[in-house]
């Protein structure tokens, strides 16, 4: 494995630095005065912006498909999401923020002609933004085949009803479309639905909803630790007799669950690689903190407790940087698939070692780091989520005990029946 970037990334790296030192940190606390003045619309500083980046060539640098995006792999993609995680703000300027980049693929993947043409040509372009609507409120939505919302076929419409919640980007007056996972094997009875896996993973479909569409009502806004992150927000939505026609269908009916898989397996890395963005900005945060501040006679960077803070976090990135590049390289390599095991690894790992590293500089703020003068109270509200989306640490570890089990698995004896 050779982990060493190219001159192209090192190229990239460079302008997205410059550009994250001249645009983005000096514009953070305008953004959030901007919200403040008015929640729930865009704010004028990141349109102001997002023209900039396109222009500096740094736009859609997550899509590996030359058609649409940078045409990088995972690999080379790594490096520069974890330069975008370091602000909470970048991302959308770069084109690069979900939920737009995992719907952005996949209708790049298994959209229609007429499906790319509405809406990822607009997407690609930052005119609009979207959502992703899986997770319900009645069910424990980390096994999908729980989901209850139907989709149902009546001649050239499909009637969509359900609660969805957890649709993040729904708030913003600019989301135009959802995408909509539910049953469209509404009719097999309960003894059939547990008759084997295949049967269990086909019932499922996605389809996309425009957001204007009648029946489709946005019931409130959730918190995240009471932050509502406006104007993106995470939205409850009911869909009552919502109508669509068949060809807002993604792929087929019966493939969602295919569909999903492709999805989250590069929304979960790129969650992961802005990871170590955000627990490198916490450190060097951290350490310039303790290099000004005197408690007891001496700075706090010479206070023990305090340097074995530093360098475990020191050590926890780097471990989490290397599994993060090494899941990005089995990714390019073998395909998502055969690196489930490593994916599944890294985002249990990444987010806990960014949450170590972000409650030591909280610790070492001392009440700055729980107020809203510095970016780590945020941040931590922000990382603790990502514990829970895409699949909680459970599922993950659950998953890679599976696949660790595999490996070692003993053929059961003749006669055993155990």
């Amino acid at each position: 494995m050779n982990f060493s970037f190219s001159s192209k990334v090192k190229d990239l790296q460079r302008r997205l630095q410059v550009f994250m030192d001249e645009h983005i940190y000096p514009n953070e606390q305008r953004y959030y005065d901007e919200i403040e003045r008015n929640r729930w619309s865009p704010p004028a500083v990141i349109e102001e912006l997002k023209p900039k980046a396109r222009a500096a060539g740094l736009w859609n640098l997550f899509l590996p498909d030359r058609e649409y995006g940078a045409g990088l792999t995972n690999l080379e993609y790594a490096p520069l999401a974890e330069i975008m995680g370091r602000s909470f703000i970048s991302p959308e300027v770069f084109n690069c923020s979900a939920p737009d980049t995992g719907n952005m693929e996949v209708l790049a993947r298994y959209g229609t002609g007429e499906q790319k043409e509405r809406w990822l040509k607009p997407l690609l372009a930052g005119e609009i933004r979207s959502c992703f609507a899986m997770t319900e409120p009645g069910v424990a939505s980390s096994d999908a085949t729980n989901i209850q919302a139907s989709i149902v076929r009546q001649g050239d419409e499909y009637v969509i009803n359900g609660r969805k919640w957890w649709a993040s980007g729904a708030g913003d007056p600019r989301c135009k479309v959802a995408i909509f996972m539910g049953r469209t094997d509404t009719d097999r009875t309960d003894s059939e639905k547990t008759d084997g896996s295949a049967a269990l993973h086909k019932q499922q479909s996605m389809v996309l909803v425009p957001m204007d569409s009648a029946g489709l009502k946005i019931e409130r806004m959730l918190t995240v630790f009471g932050y509502d992150h406006a104007p993106h927000g995470h939205g409850e939505i009911t869909f009552e007799n919502v109508r669509v026609p068949v060809s807002n269908m993604l792929l087929g009916e019966g493939r969602g669950f295919e569909i999903a898989q492709g999805r989250l397996g590069p929304g979960r890395i790129h969650h992961c690689m802005r990871c170590i963005g955000v627990a490198e900005r916490a450190l060097e945060t951290m350490c310039k903190r303790v290099q000004a501040r005197v408690a007891f006679g001496k700075l706090l960077a010479k206070q023990g407790t305090i340097r074995a803070d530093i360098a475990r976090s020191r050590m926890e990135i780097e471990q989490a940087r290397l599994l993060t590049l090494n899941a990005a390289y089995m990714m390019d390599t073998v395909g998502n698939k055969e690196a489930r095991a490593e994916i599944a690894m890294i985002k249990v790992v990444a987010p806990n070692a960014c949450l170590r590293v972000l409650d030591r500089a909280i610790q070492a703020h001392g009440g700055a780091g729980v107020s809203q003068d510095t970016f780590l109270a945020g941040a931590w509200a922000n990382v603790r989520t990502l514990r829970l989306a895409d699949g909680p640490d459970e599922v993950h570890t659950e998953a890679i005990a599976k696949l660790e089990l595999r490996k070692w698995s003993v053929p059961q004896a003749l006669g055993d029946k155990k």
